[in-house]
């Protein structure tokens, strides 16, 4: 599928690598201007070289999504540089493992702060901009299968927790957003192989087979099995889809 963003400006949270870097260059790829959010000091180049390669706008702040004051300021440099966002993707996130009683307050609010209060910032600055200029937009808040389902063998209450939490509240801004026409949804991924995914299972090759043997069609995802769907809720096509948790995950959640 095909989707021409000519005209909009994406803003994408976590878009200095991993599976956030895979969906800012294919939304650049089909027309959108992007504005990448990262920890990452490079962020600033990598968003260059994005706009380069694809002949678009592009623009770069290092944040740290768990501070809204440091969101909103992102948001308002990119919206000086590229113009309000009408897209938003929040990639941005972290998993701890650990058994639920051995969890430490520290790794439990770390986890909660990125994933959730991170991703709630972001759909906060976001929407700030576009209620005021009355424009529509599309959110889609990068969840996961775990907010639905418990993992294992590995024990990540944590995470569980706070993707599910993102699921609902795509839900719940969507109903109240939906009147001034933002739609917002989330895409729930199964296993990807994002490169930080595919370091840890070479160094941990029987967990990787673990993994692959709990998935119907015998695979893990790749980042192009991801940001197709991802277009699509940021496309005009999708425009009667809003308030959805959409799972992608090669069959796991089936069985």
């Amino acid at each position: 599928m095909s989707t021409d963003l000519s005209g909009s400006t994406v803003v994408v949270t976590g878009g200095g690598r991993g599976l956030g870097h895979a969906i800012a260059r294919d939304l650049a790829a089909n027309g959108a201007n992007v504005g990448l959010l990262d920890v990452l000091d490079d962020v600033e180049a990598t968003a260059a070289a994005i706009a380069t390669e694809f002949g678009v706008k592009g623009a770069g702040v290092v944040t740290d999504v768990r501070h809204p004051s440091a969101v909103e300021e992102a948001f308002q440099s990119l919206q000086d540089r590229l113009g309000t966002a009408d897209l938003l993707v929040t990639a941005a996130g972290i998993t701890i493992w650990g058994e639920a009683a051995d969890v430490t307050p520290d790794d439990w609010q770390r986890v909660i702060d990125i994933n959730l209060n991170g991703t709630f910032f972001a759909c906060q600055s976001f929407a700030r901009r576009l209620l005021a200029s009355g424009g529509r937009g599309s959110a889609v808040l990068i969840s996961s299968m775990s907010a639905s389902i418990v993992n294992i063998p590995q024990f990540q209450a944590s995470y569980h927790a706070s993707k599910a939490a993102v699921s609902m509240l795509a839900k719940a801004v969507a109903v109240e957003w939906a009147p001034h026409g933002i739609r917002v949804n989330a895409v729930e991924p199964g296993y990807m192989l994002s490169d930080m995914t595919r370091q840890f299972m070479d160094a941990n090759p029987d967990l990787a087979e673990q993994w692959k043997g709990m998935i119907p069609l015998g695979r893990m995802g790749e980042p192009a099995d991801l940001v197709g769907l991802v277009r699509f809720l940021c496309s005009p096509d999708s425009g009667y889809i809003t308030g959805q948790g959409m799972v992608i995950d090669g069959g796991y959640t089936a069985v």
